[in-house]
């Protein structure tokens, strides 16, 4: 009978336990916040999310995933179903992305908002609205996975045209042509060593050049001012043609009118002198007899045409 009673106490004491050990499990997984369901559809690679994963908003734990399956209302799209607490700032900006944890691997859904909308979204378990999901990194770097492809085959193929037997020995004509420079460079500089030696003395002769031509439009410029000075050269060969133009005026003004006059009478005393040499000519008997009566002109009595008396 003994071992009958430590046997029930025992087992009364296990089941007393285990009893424990659940309700405490119970206490320690209750979820007492109050959440939202919202829908996410995408066409994007999902790999690594499951449900129970969870979700957050930039960083911080706001919900978890309910369930993952295929969208009934736009064909070929994955369906994902999270439940969000109420107090996560949830707007009509907010977006959401599949990100991954570190080196596991396992996927997990991240929150953030732009910042473009202050309004809240109206949560409605009944028929949950949708937060648009954005492309990851990873379904980016696929996308792009083509075209760097294609890049890398450009560059590749263009390398291989660099690399070409032609461009190769034109490569090594260029660099013989260059050795040949450098040496021609080498030749011309020891030639001009001679030169680079001689340099000094030419800065010397140089400068007692510069020194002289220095003194000389010292000189030059002391011989300007003398010639420039009141009393000197040039004052008095302004003065001289000042007292030029003053004669030359006062000969303009005074003496040309009377040589202009002389020059009249001159004119007028060749011009009869002319006439009386013309009259001795046709009768040289003037000189003697005087010119005679006056011939008589036409409707005078005694007129003839052919200059004939009558």
């Amino acid at each position: 009978m003994e071992n009958k009673a430590h046997a029930l106490i025992a087992g009364v004491f296990v089941v007393v336990v285990t009893a424990l050990l659940a309700l405490l499990a119970i206490w320690l997984t209750r979820d007492n916040v109050q959440r939202h369901l919202y829908e996410m559809s995408t066409s994007q690679t999902i790999s690594g999310l499951q449900p129970q994963a969870a979700v957050r908003f930039r960083g911080i734990p706001v919900g978890k995933v309910e369930s993952i399956g295929f969208d009934q209302k736009v064909k070929g799209n994955v369906l994902i179903v999270v439940s969000i607490d109420r107090a996560a700032p949830v707007t009509q900006s907010t977006f959401a992305a599949v990100a991954s944890q570190g080196v596991t691997g396992l996927g997990f859904i991240q929150l953030d908002d732009n910042g473009e909308s202050t309004q809240r979204l109206t949560p409605n378990d009944d028929d949950p609205p949708r937060i648009p999901l954005q492309p990851s990194t990873l379904d980016k770097l696929l996308k792009q996975s083509q075209t760097i492809f294609v890049q890398a085959e450009q560059a590749t193929a263009r390398l291989n045209q660099v690399l070409s037997d032609e461009n190769q020995k034109a490569v090594n004509t260029a660099v013989t042509q260059l050795a040949e420079a450098a040496g021609s460079i080498n030749r011309v500089a020891k030639g001009m060593e001679p030169t680079v030696a001689a340099l000094p003395a030419l800065t010397r002769d140089s400068t007692a050049t510069l020194l002289a031509v220095k003194n000389a439009s010292t000189q030059v410029a002391a011989t300007a001012e003398r010639l420039n000075a009141k009393g000197g050269a040039l004052d008095k060969l302004t003065q001289g043609g000042t007292a030029l133009a003053a004669s030359v005026e006062t000969f303009s003004a005074a003496t040309l009118p009377k040589l202009s006059e002389v020059a009249d009478e001159t004119s007028r005393t060749m011009r009869q002198l002319r006439r009386t040499v013309s009259g001795v000519d046709d009768n040289p008997q003037s000189l003697i007899f005087g010119n005679g009566p006056r011939q008589p002109g036409p409707g005078e009595p005694g007129f003839s045409a052919n200059g004939d008396k009558k």
